[in-house]
């Protein structure tokens, strides 16, 4: 027999069996059975959770739907179950784009405090280096190496630097907001864009009294969320001994970045050393960029601060030697 069928013949019964008078009809249940949890109960309520999981994590009506029905409406539950779901595809994304070339990306630069950090992370087009999606990962690294950095307790007499590569980078904790390794993030990055994306290195200085460092990012572009991040091309860090933190250091640590991204020089070198030409690599005889008739040595000197040490990072570079390797 039907379930139409029986449906009707229930109803024909119910109505049979009634008592003279006024005929009332005793509403039926639902023939379906299935169970989706209370919030299906109230269509405004399960829109208002489905558009609140959807601004909250940017996965799609489908999936945010699909969450909640899965976790029988509760929102935390269910944007946990989101990204448990999207890092395993992350991750087998990942796996199927490993080896194509990622010689795009950008660098990111944070400074807090005492503490500055740099970081390059690799995409495989400019296109996804410019997509919010992508950048907000180069930021995760970015507080990852910062807060790794932070929590190294030394006693600083004088500046410290380290270095950090690929590997070491994929293992730092992402932070205190949320779970996991960066190799997670990473995971999540990959299977949300599409592309093969690498965390290729990060450097950081600290320093204590006495010392300043000088920044500078090519091409800068501020976090969005994160107003004291700035991403680019190209980006430098200079460390200065200065007795007193004066007027115009930050002016002057910013042309001293910039002059590192533009004559890419290879070391310090000395005030003593003789003057070079376009070809020189020790940062202090170089001609200064913004002013050639000049070196960098003679620029800085009357400016009351030692150039000690310094880093430059240019995003991609490397790339093309390992691919004549």
């Amino acid at each position: 027999m039907s379930l139409l069928r029986s449906l009707s013949l229930n109803l024909v019964a119910r109505v049979g069996s009634c008592p003279a008078g006024p005929l009332r009809l005793q509403s039926l249940q639902p023939w379906h059975t299935f169970h989706t949890g209370p919030w299906l109960s109230s269509a405004a309520s399960s829109k208002e959770l489905l558009m609140k999981l959807r601004r909250k994590t940017g996965y799609s009506f489908v999936n945010c739907k699909k969450a909640l029905e899965t976790c029988g409406g509760d929102l935390k539950q269910a944007e946990s179950w989101l990204h448990k779901q999207a890092q395993k595809e992350g991750w087998s994304r990942a796996a199927k784009l490993h080896g194509r070339k990622t010689k795009e990306g950008l660098i990111g630069l944070l400074q807090e405090g005492n503490t500055t950090v740099l970081v390059e992370v690799n995409c495989e087009t400019d296109f996804v280096s410019r997509n919010l999606k992508f950048q907000q990962l180069v930021q995760q690294v970015a507080l990852g190496t910062l807060l790794h950095c932070q929590n190294l307790k030394d006693q600083l007499s004088t500046y410290s630097k380290g270095f950090l590569n690929s590997s070491e980078l994929s293992e730092l904790p992402t932070g205190p907001e949320k779970e996991g390794c960066l190799k997670d993030q990473l995971a999540l990055a990959i299977g949300k864009l599409g592309e093969n994306m690498t965390l290729k290195r990060a450097a950081w200085v600290k320093v204590p009294a006495g010392f300043y460092v000088g920044s500078y990012v090519h091409g800068a572009m501020h976090s969005p969320s994160l107003h004291n991040l700035v991403l680019g091309k190209y980006g430098a860090l200079v460390i200065c001994e200065t007795p007193e933190h004066r007027a115009g250091l930050e002016d002057l640590g910013r042309r001293l970045g910039q002059h590192v991204v533009g004559m890419a020089p290879l070391s310090v070198g000395s005030l003593d050393d003789e003057p070079g030409g376009e070809a020189e690599t020790k940062m202090l005889s170089q001609p200064y960029l913004l002013d050639p008739s000049i070196t960098l040595g003679q620029y800085v000197q009357p400016q009351g601060v030692s150039v000690v040490d310094f880093v430059r990072f240019e995003c991609g570079e490397g790339e093309e030697a390992a691919e004549a390797e």
